[in-house]
């Protein structure tokens, strides 16, 4: 998982419960400051997910590849295998 999913989950909380504590209290800049944290957070989180699926893709890459050049350096070993 990536950093920016950890940050913005835990922005994410925090400003919900600033922003409900504004609620209680009927603090509007606390509740707008809290909404901002929120948003911030959902988008740092977006951002790692994003990350996240292009590191996954690439590994995911790699292997193909070390697969595909495993079976052209040793084809005998794989003749009988199902290939995908």
């Amino acid at each position: 998982m990536d950093k920016d999913r950890v940050k913005g989950n835990a922005d994410d909380v925090a400003g919900r419960v600033k922003r409900q504590v504004g609620e209680w209290t009927g603090d509007t800049e606390a509740q707008a400051e809290g909404a901002a944290q929120q948003v911030k957070g959902k988008m740092e989180n977006a951002w790692g997910k994003v990350k996240d699926a292009v590191r996954d893709a690439a590994d995911e890459a790699k292997r193909k590849d070390a697969e595909k050049q495993d079976r052209d350096i040793h084809p005998r070993d794989h003749k009988d295998r199902d290939v995908a």
